[in-house]
C-alpha cells in the first residue's frame, strides 16, 4: 500500500457482494413460441454474475479493473454506480460519483446538443449556474461546434459520444467510473480524452477504469483487480494485474 492510500479516506467500498440474474433457458423465438402456444411455463435458471467480491478503492486512487468479456467486470462498475443493486454485501462509495458507464444514457433524441448538456449535467448533479459556467468548455472540448443547436437524433455516433463524455468530465465530481468509452472518436480525440483523465487523477479524483487496453490502463492506473467468472483472482500492482489477466 503507498503512503498516499494509508492517509487518505476510502472512496469506494466493495463488501462481500454477489449478484445473480434470471437466465431464459430457451434456445430461441421458436422454442419461446412452442411454450407460449402450450401454455407452458418459460423456465429460467440463475447465472451467478458475482460471487463474493471484496477490494477498497482510497481517494485518489486510479484503479483498472479487468476481465474477459463475461467476467463480471461491468456488473461491478454497474454496483459501484448504484445502476445495479448487489443480492448479497453491500457497496458504499464518498462523495459525488458520476459514471461513464452508458455514455450519453440521459440523452434525449428530441432535444438539441444545447438542451442534452443541461439535462445530463443535471442527472449528474450539477446545478444550472455551475453547468452554464462551464458550458462553453464542454463543447469546445466536444468539437462539435454548430452542431450544438441541432437534435441530437442527428448526430453521427462519434458526435453524440464526444458530446456525452465531455459533458461528464466537466462534472465536479470525488469519483469517476469508466467503462471502455475511450474507443470513441479518433486518434487525437482519444488522445485527448486520456490527458484529460490523468489531469483528474492528477487533481485527486478517484478513478474506476474498465478497459481492455493495457496501454490506456498502465497509463492512467498504478493498480489492477483482475476478475475472473464473477471473483476477484488478483488485486495489486497493475503489471502483474495485466500479467494475471494474460495468463
Amino acid at each position: 500500500m503507498t503512503p498516499r492510500t494509508m492517509t487518505a479516506q476510502p472512496a469506494i467500498v466493495v463488501e462481500h457482494v454477489s449478484k445473480w440474474f434470471n437466465k431464459r433457458s430457451t434456445r430461441s423465438f421458436k422454442d419461446a413460441f412452442i411454450s407460449w402456444v402450450k401454455r407452458q411455463p418459460v423456465r429460467s435458471q440463475q447465472f451467478q454474475a458475482l460471487r463474493d467480491v471484496s477490494f477498497t478503492i482510497h481517494e485518489g486512487e486510479s484503479v483498472a479493473v479487468m476481465g474477459l468479456n463475461g467476467s463480471g467486470k461491468s456488473t461491478t462498475l454497474k454496483m459501484v454506480s448504484g445502476v445495479l443493486r448487489p443480492d448479497e454485501g453491500q457497496v458504499l462509495t464518498r462523495g459525488r460519483v458520476a459514471g461513464l458507464i452508458e455514455v450519453g444514457a440521459g440523452f434525449h433524441p428530441d432535444l438539441t446538443g444545447r438542451e442534452n448538456v443541461f439535462l445530463n449535467a443535471a442527472i449528474l448533479g450539477m446545478s444550472e449556474k455551475e453547468t452554464k459556467e462551464r458550458f462553453e468548455e464542454i463543447v469546445a472540448f466536444s468539437e462539435i461546434g454548430d452542431f450544438i443547436d441541432q437534435e441530437v437524433k442527428h448526430y453521427s455516433s462519434g458526435m453524440f459520444m464526444r458530446l456525452a463524455f465531455s459533458v461528464a468530465i466537466h462534472v465536479e465530481l470525488d469519483v469517476l467510473l469508466v467503462d471502455e468509452v475511450l474507443s470513441v472518436g479518433d486518434a487525437p480525440f482519444r488522445a485527448k480524452c486520456n490527458a484529460k483523465l490523468k489531469e483528474m487523477a492528477a487533481q485527486g479524483v478517484t478513478m474506476m477504469i474498465v478497459s481492455h487496453s493495457a496501454g490506456q490502463v498502465k497509463e492512467l492506473c498504478s493498480r489492477g483487480i483482475v476478475i475472473r467468472k464473477g471473483e476477484v483472482v488478483f488485486d495489486g500492482a497493475i503489471d502483474e494485474a495485466l500479467q494475471v489477466l494474460e495468463g
